[in-house]
């Protein structure tokens, strides 16, 4: 979440920003609460002392000639009327400073200054091209129709077993997908140094605040009701950036690297989607990913955040897909991300770009959240981090643009060369 200090100085300028997001900011609404709770407070403070005084006062009044036990009724009537209005003062306190929480838990990070102004995708801003779109000699296919060609791939026997939007893959396929999990995991972990974490798939509703899926999007998850009331994760970004949730790291603990890779499922509803990509693996309720976090000092953060984005777009150039690479506009930007550069690849089933990978860098926002700090060995104070992720890559996606963009005049897909030792040698669908 933002720093309340720093919206209590301007809460005019921090609006301002975020209209950038298409966010309006109740500035009213946010003054009114904060002087509620500081109001409870203040008269908190003054009923104490007033209750202070009057517990010293039998003693005066024995002084007047006033019998003890007379007194002592009087006082004690006194400190009841005190009591009871405490009482009513801390549910005040209490209700202003939850609606405060509320409303702060509802307001999104303030984009980066260099964002770009737009209301939607339309309005991203191309950074860079890399490859080019291959020129086919026949009618390239998309990877639904490629699939039933080379067999493997079965949405229709996925919706007898769950539902639509999940698919079902056997032998070759299934392998491939396989090779391109394994794949990722070990160029990350072998050239780009990150340290590879197992996690948990369901995660508490404190892990989903921290990284801001809860309480906005709640829609977009599966939740598990029961005696625990878990919830399936959307991104492995949740489990991972929360290994960091209430842990204060020494600066020698940074030095080392808190970089993390992790392959996971993720599990999403897709509410508000209805309709979109309804053909074959764009848009699933369950789908791989490999996923890179980053925990790093604030001074950091920026440099930390192209070279994230510059591992993931090494696994596209490796598999020699052409892709270009977007800086997110505004009104695109995610509800946590200060700024956001997404990775789109070439899909020649539908001769346009889509994305593979989103990388942002969420400031401290997340770590406020979640209570991640480190120690800054200069003052001896816990500060917070600074976190970032990125998919290296969607491992579906993926897939999908290997079978398009690998495609062959006689209905079979040529395997990528990094793909044939994961394949035992094989270079062929």
């Amino acid at each position: 979440m933002l720093d309340i200090k720093m919206i209590r100085q301007n809460p005019e300028q921090v609006a301002e920003k975020l209209k950038k997001k298409k966010f309006d900011f109740d500035v009213a609404a946010f003054k009114q609460l904060d002087q509620e709770r500081k109001q409870a407070d203040t008269d908190s403070q003054n009923l104490l002392a007033e209750r202070k005084q009057a517990s010293k006062k039998i003693g005066e009044l024995v002084k007047q000639g006033i019998p003890v036990d007379e007194a002592k009724q009087t006082v004690n009537e006194t400190l009841a009327k005190i009591e009871q209005q405490l009482d009513n003062l801390k549910q005040q306190a209490t209700a202003a400073a939850d609606a405060l929480a509320s409303l702060m838990m509802s307001v999104p990070n303030i984009p980066d200054d260099e964002v770009p102004e737009g209301d939607d995708e339309e309005a991203n801003v191309e950074i860079m091209k890399w490859g080019e779109p291959r020129q086919f000699d026949f009618d390239a296919k998309d990877h639904v129709d490629i699939g039933e060609q080379v067999g493997g791939l079965d949405f229709e026997l996925a919706s007898k077993i769950t539902g639509s939007r999940f698919a079902v893959m056997q032998g070759n396929m299934a392998r491939l997908h396989r090779a391109l999990i394994q794949f990722m995991l070990d160029t990350h972990l072998n050239e780009h140094g990150y340290n590879e974490v197992y996690v948990p798939f369901m995660v508490n509703a404190d892990a989903l605040r921290g990284t801001g899926q809860l309480p906005k999007f709640e829609q977009d998850l599966f939740k598990i009701e029961g005696e625990q009331n878990y919830y399936l994760i959307p991104t492995a970004e949740v489990p991972v950036t929360n290994i960091a949730s209430n842990t204060i790291f020494e600066a020698g603990e940074l030095q080392q690297g808190l970089h993390f890779v992790c392959h996971t499922p993720c599990f999403r509803s897709e509410a508000g989607s209805y309709g979109r990509d309804t053909r074959g693996m764009i848009r699933q309720h369950q789908f791989e990913k490999v996923e890179l976090v980053k925990m790093v000092k604030p001074e950091q953060a920026n440099a930390e955040l192209e070279s994230l984005t510059e591992n993931a777009e090494a696994i596209l150039q490796k598999l020699n897909l052409p892709y270009r690479k977007v800086m997110l506009c505004g009104g695109d930007l995610g509800f946590s991300a200060q700024r956001t550069y997404d990775l789109e690849v070439w899909l020649p089933g539908q001769q346009k770009y889509r994305e593979i990978s989103s990388c942002s860098n969420f400031g401290d926002y997340q770590a406020r959240r979640m209570l991640a700090r480190w120690r800054n060995p200069e003052t001896g104070k816990p500060e917070l981090l600074n976190t970032i992720n990125g998919s290296g890559l969607a491992v579906g996606r993926t897939l999908v643009a290997v079978l398009e963009n690998y495609q062959t005049a006689d209905g079979g897909v040529d395997i990528p060369d990094v793909l044939r030792p994961y394949m035992g040698g094989a270079t062929k669908l």
